[in-house]
């Protein structure tokens, strides 16, 4: 077995540096820039795949902890719409078992099951009115993150905030805003743009 003695770090390090660690990992495995189709249909000069991050092992712990301390303390559950939100949402759950908080996960399905329950949420039922935060990686129009909202809604949930890894600013917060939703994100797309241009000219 290889073990990398810095991996503890991402366990260990103050949350300041540990979002520059984040940052940079971004800025490696999941910026592009180019000629791309989003799957909003628009056309962009560049591409983030934030699962490259979400599903690296040190990424998902920082992901795990960045989050969990912007969660205000009565949340119950972390959600949010399959399939980029889904290594998010267990993320912050298994961080939030270490540091005493039990958070369930919830996967919410773009189309209902088509058998047995034929349900859209997977993971715990909860009482009603337990309140919930949306999860998603990368928000472009907010769409995504909107439609996993409305279905907690429909369970009878209550949803009041989106909290996503990079915003684009490209309409989602004024989405939000209109639906009466607080929303964060880690790092708008200058940060991570700006960071990147960095990195690279260093090269």
């Amino acid at each position: 077995m290889i073990r990398n003695p810095e991996s503890t770090q991402w366990f260990t390090e103050d949350l300041t540096s540990l979002r520059q660690r984040l940052l940079n990992l971004f800025c490696q495995l999941a910026y592009r820039e180019g000629d791309f189709v989003l799957s909003s249909g628009q056309r962009s000069t560049y591409y983030i795949n934030g699962k490259q991050v979400t599903l690296h092992p040190e990424g998902s712990v920082a992901v795990g902890r960045l989050i969990l301390e912007l969660l205000p303390e009565d949340i119950v559950a972390i959600a949010g719409l399959t399939l980029g939100a889904d290594p998010m949402v267990t993320a912050v759950s298994i961080v939030g078992v270490y540091q005493g908080r039990s958070l369930a996960p919830l996967i919410i399905r773009k189309q209902a099951k088509g058998h047995g329950t034929q349900a859209y949420i997977e993971g715990l039922t909860l009482p009603e009115h337990s309140p919930v935060v949306v999860l998603e990686d990368v928000v472009t129009t907010g769409q995504s993150a909107l439609t996993a909202v409305e279905r907690l809604r429909a369970a009878g949930y209550r949803v009041e905030e989106v909290i996503a890894l990079v915003d684009r600013q490209q309409g989602g917060a004024q989405l939000y805003a209109q639906e009466g939703l607080r929303f964060r994100s880690l790092f708008e797309i200058e940060t991570l743009r700006d960071r990147w241009r960095e990195l690279n000219s260093a090269d």
